[in-house]
């Protein structure tokens, strides 16, 4: 293929808004300065400044150009997030991925913490390991006292974060780690075990080989002091091995890295030891080590029921000399990490839309096709980008760190770039090139769609939103209908629906549909392929055993993944509030009716202010005369209709059961522990949802001294619409409260895939 031109831009609606909000230059008042082509040739004029520092030839500067533009518009390659928002101005951070050291030492701390806020402030995500830092109760000779341990230096860092906006418009996010011989590891495994702590991070756990060995002989593994590198205890490895099982099993935390596995790969270990992952865990890196990522988009080489693999390289080789070049324009948030990150050279070159391919070529994503197929492509991609890389060592010197590397063999060519692939999360990047994220299978071929078109303030309106590929294949083969794509999306699957052909429920797979083995396997084949990791994430229904989990784990291990990260659907046990029957059954009654009591013309109650993710909510609890409650009210502060009608249904629900004499503990046990798609801190603790806030005001009404609560009491007259209506109104749709969780910033809904929650619609992402 001859680059020439850009061809004309082609952006999805999605896209568009996605570009708008997240990338385009703006002035101090929000007024768009640049148009999304404008800002694809910024990037590109920015980028090939690196080519001039090597005195090539301005013919050859301008057509380098012009193919790291034609790559970017026609979708077929695009860099990681930052790169689009930094080059070419003043800030000019251009990487996602940091790991940062945390040293044994009060200084040492608080230095990292200092950093983390310069690259979150950057646009970056940071990981950490933990593991240098003395155990819990061990001795300080300085101060003649006792450490507190790692998990009480990591709320630190969480507590920090939460208050650092990434770029100004998101928070950073964190990866922590800690190795399994730890001394404080079973602390680190329930770290997480009440989601009510360190919400900014994602946890991960380094196992070992000899962990490994120790469970598969049954056996017990040494505990290590990090400073002196001694025995200080021992532990069963099973009796471990399940504590780890049972908390990923309940709500994903930790992950597991394989931290053997991840050095054996190591290409500089000269220089260090890998002891931790940036955040959705696909890039390993030394302390101080940043990386710029990109991803091509695979559904852009289906040609005639054929991949075309002869453009595929030729896009490959533009990508590593586009990433390489990153290296040399990026400024970085510390002089450390612009050392340490030229003189490895680290790219992370990977993909996305590969399920799209997958569809296309009428392949089903759990089938052996698939795998041969994903070696096929990720080999290719793999072995071009090394030959990119070996030319351009030849062509602009390998990387400083290169002697003394893996690389520094007597037959060595040399090489350019110490790392070239990594499969990363691609949750914006893949909604700019319309396709499917990373390495993922689609995770909904239908779902109703939440949006302000049309609409004024707060409002919303309900639009189906129906996979592309999926809508074309209904309509050729005549079973399309707007009222089956409502089903679909009612029951998230195709797989049991009878009106449609077997010969397309085998190829439309989603996410929940592929059992964990398909996705481990998955995972296995683009890992033979790629230097750095994949970031993956392995879907198990709410049915899943625990076994289940373990069978994944150590399949994981024995297919050669640098790790794993799961998330069983729901994970939080949930019940939905019932009329009663359960408390019926319990007392034996054969046939009890409910009959919700008169309200009042006035009441009195009390009103509770608790910060969530959407907004200041305001609680109003009123009591019946013998100070029970007896109806609950809500109000959220900033995040509109849509959230409000979300309060308004639980408090409507909750109201009724009071006024019908079911107890506020029944209730506050329904709706407790609920969890949301952005928990978030208050006083009172971690809120994982709205449902969750009004169980946590309600449990606290109820346990209340009125002697020792600092509270606002006052008269508290229902409104209007109550007043007319005192048995309350069941009309709501609340059918969605069971269903996927909903984005914060637009209402779509979000994917759990890589690692992280993402929106496809806006680009909001819980990861950097």
């Amino acid at each position: 293929m001859i680059f020439g031109s850009p061809q004309k831009l082609k952006l999805s609606e999605n896209a568009l808004t996605v570009i708008e909000k997240r990338y385009l230059q703006k002035d101090e008042n929000g007024k768009l300065l640049e148009k999304p082509i404008e800002m694809f040739r910024r990037v590109a004029e920015a980028i090939v400044e690196a080519e001039k520092k090597y005195k090539l030839p301005k013919e050859e500067i301008i057509e380098w150009e012009k193919k790291f533009l034609e790559v970017m518009t026609s979708l077929e390659f695009l860099p990681n997030s930052p790169t689009f928002t930094g080059a070419g101005t003043k800030l000019g951070q251009l990487s996602a991925c940091f790991v940062l050291p945390v040293e044994d030492s009060m200084e040492g701390i608080f230095d990292s913490i200092k950093n983390t806020a310069l690259i979150h402030k950057s646009g970056g995500g940071t990981g950490f390991s933990f593991s240098r830092l003395r155990p819990k109760n061990d001795p300080v000779r300085s101060t003649s006292g006792s450490a507190s341990g790692p998990i009480s230096f990591m709320t630190v860092f969480n507590s920090a974060t939460e208050t650092i906006k990434q770029g100004g418009t998101r928070r950073g996010a964190n990866m922590g780690i800690l190795r399994i011989d730890h001394p404080d590891i079973i602390e680190f495994i329930d770290a997480k075990k009440e989601n009510d702590q360190l919400n900014n991070f994602n946890l991960s756990i380094a196992v070992t080989d000899k962990f490994v060995k120790a469970l598969e002989e049954d056996s017990t593994f040494d505990l290590i002091q990090p400073a002196t590198k001694k025995k200080v205890g021992t532990l069963k490895a099973k009796e471990v091995w399940q504590k780890i099982i049972e908390n990923a099993w309940k709500n994903g935390d930790p992950g597991i890295i394989f931290i053997d596995v991840i050095n054996k790969y190591n290409p500089t270990p000269h220089i260090g030891e890998i002891e931790s992952t940036n955040p959705c865990g696909e890039q390993p890196l030394l302390p101080y080590e940043s990386c710029n990522l990109g991803s091509i988009n695979l559904a852009k080489f289906y040609n005639d029921g054929r991949i075309d693999f002869d453009h595929l390289k030729e896009v490959t080789r533009i990508a590593t000399r586009f990433l390489d070049d990153v290296i040399d324009v990026n400024k970085y948030p510390l002089e450390e990490i612009r050392q340490m990150s030229r003189n490895n050279r680290k790219i992370g070159l990977g993909v996305m839309g590969w399920a799209d391919l997958l569809i296309d070529l009428g392949v089903p994503y759990d089938s052996q096709e698939a795998l041969d197929l994903a070696d096929k492509v990720m080999k290719t991609i793999s072995e071009e980008s090394d030959k990119m890389s070996i030319e351009l060592a030849k062509e602009k010197g390998v990387f400083p760190n290169f002697e003394g590397s893996t690389y520094d063999t007597p037959d060595s060519e040399g090489i350019r770039n110490a790392t070239r692939t990594t499969i990363a999360p691609t949750g914006t990047l893949s909604i700019i090139g319309d396709c499917s994220s990373g390495i993922e299978p689609i995770y909904a071929l239908c779902f109703v769609r939440k949006s302000h078109i049309g609409k004024k303030g707060d409002d919303w309106v309900e639009m189906l939103n129906v996979n592309p590929y999926f809508e074309k294949v209904a309509k050729d083969k005549g079973f399309y209908s707007k009222e089956l794509m409502k089903k679909i999306a009612e029951e998230g699957s195709i797989q049991k629906i009878a009106e449609i052909p077997e010969s397309v429920k085998k190829v439309f797979v989603t996410a929940h549909d592929i059992s964990p083995e398909w996705h481990v396997k998955m995972q296995a084949v683009f890992q033979k392929y790629v230097n750095n990791a994949v970031s993956k994430t392995i879907n198990f229904p709410n049915s899943a055993s625990k076994h289940d989990v373990e069978k994944a784990y150590k399949l994981s291990y024995k297919l050669g993944c640098k790790g794993i990260t799961i998330y069983r659907d729901g994970s939080r046990e949930v019940q939905v509030l019932t009329t009663g029957k359960e408390q019926i059954k319990q007392k034996e009654q054969t046939s009890v009716e409910l009959t919700p009591r008169e309200r009042p013309i006035a009441m009195r109650g009390t009103t509770y202010k608790i910060k969530t993710s959407y907004g200041d909510l305001y609680v109003v609890i009123n009591d019946d005369e013998e100070g029970k409650p007896f109806e609950v009210f809500a109000t959220i502060g900033k995040a509109g209709g849509f959230f409000a009608a979300k309060a308004e249904a639980i408090c409507r629900l909750t109201s009724l059961a009071l006024r019908s004499g079911i107890p506020a503990k029944e209730v506050i046990k329904q709706i407790k522990g609920i969890r949301g798609p952005l928990p978030s801190w208050s006083e009172s603790g971690m809120i994982l949802s709205l449902p969750d806030a009004i169980s946590q005001m309600l449990e606290k009404h109820i346990a209340r001294d009125q002697s020792k609560l600092e509270l606002e009491y006052k008269p508290a007259p229902a409104s209007q619409e109550a007043q007319a209506n005192p048995n309350g109104n069941l009309s709501g749709d609340i059918a969605d409260f069971g269903m996927a969780p909903e984005c914060p910033e637009c209402g779509n809904i979000l994917e759990i895939g890589e690692g992280c929650l993402k929106c496809r619609s806006c680009g909001f992402s819980k990861c950097s």
